[in-house]
């Protein structure tokens, strides 16, 4: 069983793992759209992408990681990206609004002027965030286990298995 603080670093491994083989795959077939998901076991990939096309970007991204490349580890399109924002936006609003006032356009140009302050911090806390939190390109003691592609309907669905040593 692995405890909670390994789950955590593993999660944050896949997760730069997987931010390093879609750089890699998105230059290389620049167009293909794709999504990711990681997890604790490595990380899901779904694209319309040539399995061993996957396999080649999963092993380039490991060893240049590994070859300290951190900015892999950080993508601009990453969901980290739109949650930092989302909660330093909303909790800005949020927080002018409920400043006291009995004006409803008091509170709105509050919001307004919170939101329009806050907007340059938003736009950097994503990468920040994945680079203190959500990912680590310290990825020492990780080996690729498998890679594996099956079409799950009209999806092609790539399941990267990523073996973590202790």
């Amino acid at each position: 069983m692995l405890s909670p603080a390994r789950m955590i670093r593993n999660v944050r491994q896949n997760h730069a793992l997987e931010h390093a083989t879609v750089h890699i795959l998105s230059r290389t077939f620049p167009g293909v759209r794709m999504v990711g998901h990681s997890d604790v076991r490595g990380f899901t990939l779904i694209g319309e992408l040539q399995p061993d096309a996957v396999r080649r970007a999963v092993d380039e991204g490991l060893a240049r990681l590994l070859g300290h490349e951190p900015a892999l580890a950080i993508h601009p399109m990453c969901g980290t990206n739109l949650a930092a924002a989302t909660l330093l936006l909303g909790g800005a609003a949020w927080a002018a609004a409920a400043l006291p006032t009995r004006s409803r356009v008091v509170r709105l140009l509050r919001g307004a002027v919170a939101l329009g302050l806050m907007w340059p911090l938003a736009q950097q806390a994503g990468p920040i965030a994945q680079q203190h939190l959500t990912t680590t390109a310290e990825v020492r003691g990780a080996r690729v286990a498998r890679v594996r592609s099956q079409r799950q309907g009209p999806l092609l669905v790539h399941r990267i298995t990523v073996a973590h040593g202790q």
